[in-house]
């Protein structure tokens, strides 16, 4: 398929930040207006401009960039700093490919599936690892950027969806097709990891697998120390938009529809995070609404006793 033009960023607009969204003064999780700033740093040597914030929650923990980044600032991060397609030339790729078959074996358990799509593809090198261990799943990537066509190209994955999983014609269009939806290390670069979480379960079968990797905010690598930044990693600062605390994730997994299967540890490149295993049940529960009275024919089952005589009424 031919790949899909990918947008340059805009030009600033005089008094107007374009790399970044109006600072917002609540919890993107729960609401909350007890914010505290964890760090608050100059740009780094990504040249990334405008001051990088990261705010967390008194009330649920959850940290996140505020202000975040706007779809230019995201784009304009991509186009200075692409990633790498040759991962097997060193060490760091090598240890990666390790830890993809790892990941793709937390399925062994459970009947093969058909049908993989993973989510944040990049240049697909996880379906390409995952094969070895699922010799007969059909792998598809989606990505938003063009890299996915080139793991098309490649036959790292057999079809390339470009664009978001929450597009809404992305999500008509691959409905209920998948046994399993895969996301490493990208919830937390999304703008909604909600929105994301709900889209993945439109586009799994009954039954089907979501299996999920984040990184863990309360390892080292993950506390976004304010004064150790060498401790960070090359880019200066995180790039995460969101950093959820495991306890948050499981509730809102189970309060979607999902029942959470294992939960586990994992050493992935960055270190420290956790791999999550879940499986589509039911739609989540509509909230309750008040009673209200019902307008037309009542069926049987509603229709009022009827109502005893009135002994003061005279007979004619």
């Amino acid at each position: 398929m031919p790949p899909t033009p990918r947008p340059e960023p805009g030009q600033p607009a005089l008094g107007v930040d374009p790399f970044h969204e109006p600072r917002r003064d609540d919890c993107p999780w729960c609401g909350s207006r007890q914010l505290r700033t964890r760090v608050r740093a100059p740009e780094g040597r990504r040249r990334t401009p405008g001051t990088f914030v990261v705010d967390e929650c008194r009330d649920c923990s959850h940290a996140f960039q505020n202000p975040r980044p706007t779809a230019d600032g995201l784009l304009l991060r991509h186009h200075q700093h692409p990633v790498e397609d040759g991962i097997r030339s060193n060490l760091a790729g090598r240890r990666r490919r390790r830890h993809h078959r790892g990941a793709a074996r937390a399925l062994l358990p459970y009947p093969e599936p058909e049908s993989w799509l993973d989510v944040g593809t990049g240049h697909g090198h996880f379906p390409e690892a995952a094969r070895d261990i699922h010799p007969y799943t059909s792998f598809d990537g989606l990505d938003a950027t063009s890299r996915v066509e080139r793991a098309w190209e490649a036959g790292r994955v057999e079809e390339a969806h470009q664009g978001l999983l929450t597009d809404p014609e992305i999500t008509a269009r691959l409905r209920a097709r998948y046994d399993v939806v895969s996301m490493f290390h990208h919830l937390e670069h999304t703008a909604d990891p909600r929105e994301e979480l709900r889209a993945a379960h439109t586009v799994l079968r009954a039954g089907g697998h979501l299996l999920l990797e984040v990184p863990d905010p309360a390892r080292p690598f993950g506390t976004l120390p304010s004064r150790n930044r060498r401790y960070w990693k090359p880019q200066d600062r995180p790039r995460p938009l969101h950093l959820m605390p495991l306890r948050n994730l499981l509730t809102e997994l189970r309060s979607l529809g999902y029942e959470v299967l294992a939960t586990r540890p994992c050493t992935p490149l960055p270190p420290r995070a956790h791999r999550i295993l879940a499986r589509r049940t039911t739609q989540p529960a509509a909230p309750a609404v008040p009673w209200a009275p019902v307008v037309g024919p009542s069926t049987p089952s509603e229709t009022p006793p009827p109502s005893s005589p009135d002994p003061s009424a005279s007979t004619p």
